[in-house]
């Protein structure tokens, strides 16, 4: 009976694998539009939405990357947190040593975003050369960039010195014409927004046309057949994880400036569920070796409209992690292949 129903049941579960996640959209959006009418397709409500969730779509693009490689990484929010308070401390030393604040805001970009990329360079030699298992290896990262960050705070909060330039990166952005809030003034696409969407073109174009995004899916379907086929797999390895802190530095940038401060107990925290649900919701396989950004990028928007719907729905915060929790577990069962 199974073999008779079977070919009726694979074109299915292959399209659900495929198209599921618009169609989760799309169930959603109608729901959401439902539920509030004109206020949720006013315009000023999609770009808050997309600006509140861009830092998480940046970790959940650089996720996508190292799980296609069949990796994880855990650490993703201490990263983040971490690369923030270097960074923006390293901002403040040079402000309050004269330095112009153009230049010191520069700087401790720079400098935000180098540390991520250094913290995801330990991870990948932890893994690579350390021989130590993903799961592991960056749940040790967990714990120590968090601890690290909180030890030069003191568990307290790192404000900005910079008096407008910082905050304008994470609460400016680019005017959109024709369209106005609800106080007359014009909308903006901000620079969040456009950060994730041009790195979320960029790792889509790896995957698609770049010899190493093409490593990266061979790698992940069978390490041993790509270690056989000459491919270099430590390198391949280290740079995935390398390129994951380096979004997570961005992350960090991001998020810092649009608050100008950096809570070292909060800031991050819980990251690596949202990035690693959107991945999954998105239909990358936790498996390895097939992936999508343009997946993982819808799969942000829906945990964006999950949280808006639970928030007005009354729900109380302390059960959003249970609901994203529930909705990777189905994502998995969506996803297994039907002949299991």
């Amino acid at each position: 009976m199974n073999m008779a129903i079977a070919p009726h049941i694979r074109p299915a579960h292959e399209l659900l694998q495929r198209w599921g996640v618009v169609v989760a959209f799309a169930i959603l959006f109608a729901v959401s539009t439902a539920k509030q009418g004109a206020e949720f397709l006013n315009p000023e409500n999609f770009r808050a939405m997309l600006n509140s969730n861009a830092p998480v779509g940046v970790l959940a693009v650089g996720m996508t990357l190292v799980i296609i490689s069949a990796g994880i990484d855990l650490s993703v929010g201490s990263m983040v947190v971490l690369a923030a308070a270097v960074g923006v401390t390293a901002m403040n030393a040079l402000i309050a040593s004269g330095t112009s604040e153009l230049s010191a805001v520069l700087l401790g970009a720079s400098i935000t975003i180098a540390c991520g990329t250094a913290a995801g360079m330990v991870n990948g030699v932890l893994i690579v050369y350390g021989k130590i298992a993903p799961f592991v290896a960056t749940l040790g990262g967990l714990a120590a960039f968090r601890s690290m960050s909180l030890a030069i705070a003191d568990a307290g909060e790192i404000r900005a010195q910079s008096a407008t330039l910082f905050s304008a990166l994470g609460r400016g952005g680019i005017p959109l014409p024709y369209l106005e809030n609800a106080a007359g003034k014009q909308l903006t696409l901000s620079y969040s927004t456009v950060i994730f969407f041009a790195l979320a073109i960029a790792a889509q174009w790896i995957l698609s046309r770049a010899r190493f995004g093409r490593y990266l899916i061979a790698i992940g379907a069978n390490e041993t057949a790509a270690r056989y086929a000459g491919l270099p797999i430590a390198s391949v390895r280290l740079r995935v994880y390398a390129l994951m802190g380096l979004f997570a530095g961005i992350a960090a940038l991001i998020q810092s400036s649009r608050m100008n401060s950096v809570s070292t107990s909060q800031l991050g925290l819980g990251s690596e569920l949202d990035a690693i649900a959107a991945v999954v919701i998105g239909g990358t396989s936790l498996r390895g070796g097939a992936g999508r950004v343009w997946g993982t990028v819808v799969g942000v928007l829906i945990l964006a409209m999950i949280t808006n719907i639970l928030t007005i729905s009354g729900v109380s915060p302390y059960w959003q992690g249970a609901v994203k929790g529930g909705v990777i577990v189905l994502a998995v069962l969506v996803q297994r292949p039907s002949n299991h």
